[in-house]
């Protein structure tokens, strides 16, 4: 519900514990720093002092993954909702009908039951990272029975499932760059099997591109003015 991250001891010393069988996320710290001996020769010689690049790693955790730490830890401040507002996003958004879910800690679409659930902007680095995840998820939406119609079978980790997740990227660029938002790659732990798909295919990145662009056409439809 936010992104307030602390270590296992950290969270220890502010009187907490992380939940028994919660995992961990690694992240790193990189930076450069200067050693004094270094500093004080530079000076000595007149010149800029060398750096050393240096990288931590820590195993964090979000504080929805803990218990018992004091409430200025969990309790999550006032924010405006939504925390950003873009005019067009929002009208297409609202126009679809679809199903659209704000909660929880994962942005997906679920095809069996046909609905989209983003998690709330508060959740993200960057609000306007709520826009492009959205688009993104409503590309997958559009794609479903009674739309488009595109095959949304496939299970994690096959081609079938790396060929929508490609088109469901594409469809949000698409959309991204119609509606004034910078397009970014949102998803790019799938480029991996993205590549494994165009490297099978040479067409492929053709039939996602002209798929995307038909996603992205049924999808702004539903912002233009309407008699």
């Amino acid at each position: 519900s936010s992104q307030r991250w602390l270590t296992y001891r950290q969270a220890e010393k502010a009187g907490g514990h992380v939940r028994r069988g919660e995992k961990g996320t690694v992240i790193c710290y990189a930076d450069r720093f200067t050693p004094k001996d270094e500093a004080e020769k530079a000076r000595g010689e007149d010149r800029e002092a060398r750096t050393i690049a240096f990288l931590k790693r820590f195993t964090v955790f979000n504080v929805d993954q803990c218990e018992g730490l004091p409430d200025e830890l969990t309790s999550i401040p006032a924010l405006p909702d939504p925390v950003m507002a873009i005019a067009e996003a929002d009208r297409v958004i609202a126009a679809t009908g679809a199903d659209f879910r704000i909660g929880g800690g994962e942005a997906y679409y679920s095809p069996s039951q046909d609905y989209v659930q983003v998690p709330p902007q508060a959740a993200f680095h960057e609000p306007v990272n709520w826009f492009r995840t959205a688009l993104h998820e409503l590309g997958h939406w559009v794609g479903g029975k009674g739309r488009l119609g595109r095959d949304q079978s496939g299970k994690f980790g096959s081609a079938a499932y790396a060929k929508e997740e490609l088109v469901a990227e594409m469809t949000a660029a698409f959309a991204c760059a119609s509606l004034g938002i910078e397009p970014t790659v949102r998803h790019s732990d799938y480029i991996g099997a993205w590549l494994a798909v165009l490297r099978a295919d040479e067409k492929a990145i053709f039939r996602a591109a002209s798929a995307a662009s038909k996603g992205a056409d049924f999808l702004l439809a539903f912002g233009e003015d309407r008699p």
